[in-house]
């Protein structure tokens, strides 16, 4: 009787202190105003904080970024396969978004004089209703990643591109078509919407299982 009931002690001790489940300690974290002191002091588990920097709001490197854009805060998600952790989104900043489309025309390919009447020749075309920008892109494009949806590069971030192409992004207004020349190549470019604030920043709270 008396094993038993030191057993029965042992299993409850267990459960309060180090058996919680992850759900249970999804729980608390989901609700808890410390959830820094809960990992650190209640369940003990190694942590990290994170500022995580969204590139683009369309296309994510991986699952820090897709939730510090996707995520909500206060939200706890994970744990996930082969990664044995948790992440709350303690908080989130905006930044500055742009969505342009571009044609690169490569100066590898092409000479540097070729390359400018060519891309004059394509632009008039696009202006005088000849052809489209999208046909543009899927004929001469060699950003072939983009060139398939007709140029179109998504939503990104201001200071995600190369320097000559952000600062000439923008200096520009929705529907203008202008070119870039860059380390890249030739850039057509044009402003598909107007800058907009979105999810740019978000500190996670990384936990340890």
């Amino acid at each position: 009787m008396k094993k038993f009931i030191i057993a029965v002690v042992l299993i409850i001790a267990g459960t309060n202190v180090f058996g919680q489940t992850v759900d249970q300690m999804k729980k608390v974290l989901d609700t808890t105003h410390d959830p820094i002191g809960y990992v650190k002091y209640r369940l003990k588990k190694k942590y990290k904080i994170d500022t995580v920097a969204v590139m683009s709001t369309t296309s994510f490197l991986g699952l820090a970024d897709s939730l510090a854009y996707k995520g909500k805060v206060g939200k706890v998600y994970g744990p996930w396969k082969g990664a044995n952790y948790l992440i709350k989104v303690l908080a989130k900043v905006p930044n500055t978004f742009y969505h342009v489309s571009h044609i690169l025309l490569d100066t590898v390919l092409f000479k540097k004089n070729f390359a400018d009447s060519l891309s004059t020749n394509i632009i008039n075309k696009i202006q005088n209703g000849t052809n489209t920008f999208e046909e543009m892109a899927g004929t001469y494009s060699a950003d072939r990643g983009s060139a398939g949806k007709g140029g179109d590069l998504g939503w990104f971030v201001r200071g995600a591109m190369l320097q000559q192409l952000d600062e000439a992004i923008a200096a520009h207004k929705k529907g203008e078509i202008f070119k870039v020349w860059t380390s890249a190549g030739l850039h057509i470019v044009t402003i598909k919407d107007s800058p907009k604030k979105d999810n740019g920043f978000a500190l996670l709270l990384r936990v340890i299982l």
